[in-house]
Order: structure tokens, then C-alpha cells, then sequence
């Protein structure tokens, strides 16, 4: 979906403002939705959350490719159905950060956040990405029609995770209820200033990525920049697979041998650099390598990041802290995606230009923070 999405988008209109929106609706929910969802996957079944939104998102790529399949679908109908796909992402993403800790002890959560970006990074760069973009020219309901099967092949795979190896999540019989959890996790976030902090940093720097990218498709594929073919879009978007599975294979090496804050500080500088040089590319071998250096340095950040407040946060109110600063970082995303969908108006590198710089200044704002946190599990 990641590839044949926007090449969707593009399909049903050249809007720049719609294209870029089409993103965006992804990430909305994040804004309206994710504090309550963090409470509510603190107070079930985490597991069982999963179950129900795989089988969800299912329903979901089976109308999509159906409508595409009939000719029926406007670029409205994939706004909405973006949205929804979000919506139910945000479960998604909050369970699963919140079952990751029940699982791992603290001392693997490196290794094991870096094993999971791997599978990752193989999965939806290396696989999902070069066939939905191979597949959409051939036919564009196909990738649809196989992400269902996918979702719905995650839902068995997740039934049979035996339960012996998650660690039951201990809910008091005094349990307050769900507007005072709600309130909870906000005041849980707002006290701590250091993991605030980073929040801040993060969804600043998010923003800036998010005008930068915001076209991206655009800028590859229009035939006065990069020109690719559509159906090698996928292919070129692996190269930053390529750079993201060596980044999360490496960043636990780095940080035993730098020091986790360094890593961090340097990874997420890195990546703001990387981000301005892919619009100031002059070909599509020059694209290619800020690509690779990108995927590399954002993996490290991702992997470490999440070690991070997986170390910090207690687990009984993860699911609300995650929420909260999802919302926060996530949330102000989509008017970073309109912003670029404007900016791209006067020109398609343009969004780089302004993202990109936005990012490295914030970067370098918040390098001495970043760096200082050192080994956060330690510092608790």
C-alpha cells in the first residue's frame, strides 16, 4: 500500500494540495484519536486489539480494491479510506508498542527493537514496496486485493503467539476509570520534562520531514525532476530500505560502543541532512544515495528512540504516554504534508528545500539534549 497508494493518488488527480492530503489523512487520527486509544489499549486485551484491527484493516483493502476494481473510486474515496486505515493504525501501533515491553526484558529491548525495524524494513522496502508498485501498473486494485489477504494472514499469525510468553498485564479491581487514566497519562507525559522535551524535538523535526516528503511521488516520478517510471517507483523507494535494515542492524552495535545519546543525536541530525540533499539531487543516482544515508541514520533514531521510552515509561500507563506523544509528533504532520503540497506549487524541490532545512535547524537546537541522555534505562 506504502507504493501503490500514491501512485493511486496520482492516478485520480494532479492536485498537488490533494496528493499531499492524501498522506495526511493518514496521519489525522493520530490528532483526534490517539490519547483515547492509548487509554483504552491500557485497559484490554492487547493481543486481542490486534486480532480485531487486522481483521478490520482487511475489510477495509477488500472495499478499497473492489471500488478500484469498478472504476467507482474519486480521489475522496481514498481520502476517506485512508483515514480509516489510520484510525485503525493508531490501535494498531499503540498495542503493539505496548506488548513489546511484556515480552522483552529491559536489557534485550535494543536488540529486539532492531530486530523488529529488520523485519520491517525487509517486509514492506524490500517486498511490499517493489511489488506494489510493479503490480499497480498491471493492475491498480491488485496491491488492494493483497494487502486484505496480508491483514488477514497477520490476524492467524497473532491468534497463535503463545500467551505464555507475554506477560500478563496486572489491572487493579480499584481501577479508576477511564476519563481519570485519560488525565493520568497526559500528567504523566507534562511532568516528565526530559521525555517531554524529546516529544517536542521529535514532532518538530517530524513536521519539517513531512513538507519535505509531502510530494515525494511527484518529485520522482514528473518528468521535469527525477522522471522514473511508475512502475519502478517501489524499486527506487528500496533504496532507503536498503539504508534503514543496515541503520537498525547497526544501531545497537553504535550505542554499546558510543553511547546511546550520541547515536541518537547524530542519527536524527543526519537524517535532516539527508532529507534537504534529496531535493537538491540533480539525477536519480544522487537520489538514490541521500536515500540509502537517510534510511540508514532514521532507523538508528527509530530503534534507540523507542528503547528509549520503553526503558522510561512503566508499562501499566505506556499505552497513554504513547498515545499522547503520537498525537503530539504525529498529529501536527498533516499540516506539515499541506504545507508541502503548497510549497510544491511553486516547485517540486521546493518542499525539501524548506522541510529539510526546518529539520536540521531544529536538529542542531536539540543536539546537546539529545546526546546528553546517554543510556536513558539508567537514568531513570
Amino acid at each position: 500500500m506504502a507504493a501503490a497508494a500514491p501512485l493511486l493518488a496520482i492516478s485520480l488527480t494532479h492536485d498537488t494540495v490533494l496528493i499531499a492530503l492524501s498522506g495526511a489523512m493518514y496521519l489525522l487520527p493520530w490528532l483526534f484519536f490517539a490519547i483515547a486509544i492509548g487509554t483504552l489499549v491500557d485497559r484490554i486485551d492487547r493481543r486481542r486489539t490486534l486480532v480485531a484491527v487486522a481483521i478490520v484493516r482487511a475489510l477495509i483493502a477488500t472495499v478499497l480494491a473492489s471500488m478500484i476494481f469498478t472504476g467507482t473510486l474519486t480521489i475522496y474515496g481514498l481520502l476517506l479510506a485512508t483515514f480509516l486505515i489510520g484510525t485503525a493504525d493508531v490501535f494498531n501501533d499503540t498495542a503493539l508498542q505496548s506488548l513489546i515491553p511484556t515480552i522483552l526484558g529491559k536489557e534485550k529491548l535494543e536488540r529486539g527493537n532492531s530486530r523488529f525495524q529488520m523485519s520491517d524494513t525487509v517486509l514492506q522496502q524490500f517486498i511490499g514496496m517493489p511489488l506494489g508498485a510493479a503490480f499497480f501498473v498491471y493492475s491498480a486494485s491488485l496491491p488492494f486485493g493483497l494487502d486484505a489477504l496480508g491483514f488477514s494472514i497477520a490476524a492467524v499469525m497473532l491468534v497463535l503467539i503463545p500467551r505464555k510468553h507475554i506477560a500478563k498485564l496486572v489491572v487493579a479491581e480499584d481501577r479508576p476509570s477511564f476519563k481519570a487514566q485519560l488525565v493520568e497519562g497526559l500528567q504523566y507525559l507534562w511532568n516528565d520534562k526530559r521525555i517531554m522535551r524529546l516529544v517536542v524535538a521529535t514532532a518538530l523535526i517530524g513536521f519539517g520531514f513531512n513538507i519535505a516528503g509531502a510530494t515525494a511521488v511527484l518529485f520522482v516520478t514528473d518528468t521535469h525532476t527525477l522522471g522514473v517510471p511508475k512502475a519502478l517507483f517501489g524499486l527506487l523507494m528500496l533504496s532507503g530500505g536498503v539504508g534503514g535494515l543496515l541503520g537498525a542492524w547497526a544501531s545497537p552495535k553504535l550505542s554499546q560502543r558510543y553511547g546511546r545519546g550520541v547515536v541518537l543525536a547524530w542519527s536524527i541530525t543526519l537524517t535532516s541532512v539527508f532529507e534537504l540533499c534529496q531535493g537538491l539531487s540533480p539525477n536519480v543516482f544522487f537520489f538514490i544515495v541521500a536515500s540509502v544515508g537517510a534510511g540508514y541514520t532514521i532507523a538508528g533514531w527509530n530503534v534507540l528512540l523507542m528503547s528509549v521510552y520503553h526503558s522510561l515509561i512503566p508499562n501499566e500507563v505506556f499505552g497513554r504516554v504513547h498515545g499522547t506523544r503520537r498525537t503530539l509528533v504525529w498529529g501536527i504532520m498533516p499540516i506539515g504534508a499541506y504545507i508541502g503540497g503548497l510549497v510544491a506549487k511553486i516547485d517540486l524541490r521546493a518542499p525539501y528545500m524548506v522541510g529539510g532545512t526546518f529539520a536540521i535547524v531544529v536538529a542542531l537546537v536539540s543536539f546537546r539534549f539529545i546526546r546528553q541522555l546517554g543510556n536513558s534505562s539508567d537514568n531513570t
